[in-house]
């Protein structure tokens, strides 16, 4: 939503979540809090203080303390504001500057902005988003680690209703009640029925409860993303998707251009280099099962890959 990432009363109480991707951080709106103004002297990194945001999911909140952490390492003051809701709430503030720094999903911050793209390639979608961004705005490399929606389903209704791709799904769409983020059906009931002839019975706000809703089957089918590790704990199937409706996902930076350095954007850039889809799944599986805290996971990425 994780992930069409990422969108806002009742969106930002059970924001995503493209990818992104949705979560439940509760509590009062971290945008609340003080100004990100720097006092002082600048930090040795160079530039004033950056403001780290991210979207209420527990992908977004480890990867932004990647970020943090990493920029702290080179010297560079760093506030984090994690869980602030959803793409709708988030894209404005990094626009304005109240946030420079966003860890984003390509493809569904390109399908937020222009939702007649058709881009679907890595290089297609950063290529489209170099075009369509608002001026204050840029996007950093793109990591290899990515994190695609997918429309999922339990092995037993795979079975039962001989479902293999999106296209399938068309035939018993009618009788399913699908769940994902609370802005999914927003961002995609036109889309599925043009490309795919989908239509389903009732769209369902699961936000980060959907793998269980579908496995529970308060849901028949659902948004879930493809680094969640209640994809297997769950024993879900994510359906093809012969026309590539879902574009890519690699974990790309946005940035507010006027307060990123040029510090700042060398150190992300490492991180993406190094940041793959199998690490990602590992820290996730560090969190999700583990329950450690996306914090120290990403402190142990960092030392282990040598950004720390």
């Amino acid at each position: 939503m994780r992930r069409k990432f990422g969108t806002a009363a009742v969106l930002l109480s059970a924001a995503l979540a493209l990818t992104a991707c949705g979560g439940g951080g509760g509590g009062s709106n971290p945008l609340d809090a003080p100004s990100a103004a720097p006092s002082g002297s600048a930090p040795a990194g160079g530039g004033g203080k950056v403001v780290i945001g991210s979207f209420d999911f527990d992908e977004s909140v480890l990867l932004g303390s990647i970020y943090a952490q990493a920029l702290e390492a080179k010297g560079v003051q760093v506030e984090e504001k994690p869980r602030i809701g959803s793409r709708e709430v988030i894209f404005d503030q990094v626009k304005s500057g109240g946030l420079t720094i966003v860890p984003e999903y390509n493809g569904n911050l390109l399908s937020f902005i222009d939702l007649k793209a058709t881009a679907a390639t890595t290089e297609e979608v950063n290529a489209a988003l170099k075009e369509k961004l608002p001026a204050e705005l840029e996007v950093l490399d793109s990591s290899p680690a990515e994190d695609k929606d997918t429309l999922s389903v339990t092995k037993e209704t795979q079975a039962k209703d001989s479902l293999a791709t999106m296209e399938d799904l068309a035939k018993v769409s009618k009788k399913m009640v699908v769940g994902g983020p609370p802005e999914f059906k927003k961002r995609w009931e036109a889309r599925f029925k043009e490309v795919y002839g989908l239509e389903f019975k009732e769209w369902r706000p699961t936000g980060p409860t959907t793998a269980d809703a579908i496995k529970d089957g308060t849901v028949q089918v659902g948004n879930v993303f493809s680094t969640d590790p209640k994809m297997a704990a769950n024993g879900l199937v994510a359906l093809q998707d012969p026309k590539s409706i879902f574009p890519a996902q690699n974990v790309t930076p946005l940035l507010n251009k006027a307060a990123a350095t040029d510090t700042v954007k060398t150190v992300l850039n490492d991180v993406s280099a190094k940041l793959t889809t199998q690490s990602l799944l590992d820290m996730m599986q560090k969190i999700s099962v583990n329950k450690d805290e996306p914090a120290t996971v990403a402190k142990e990425w960092l030392t282990t890959n040598g950004l720390g």
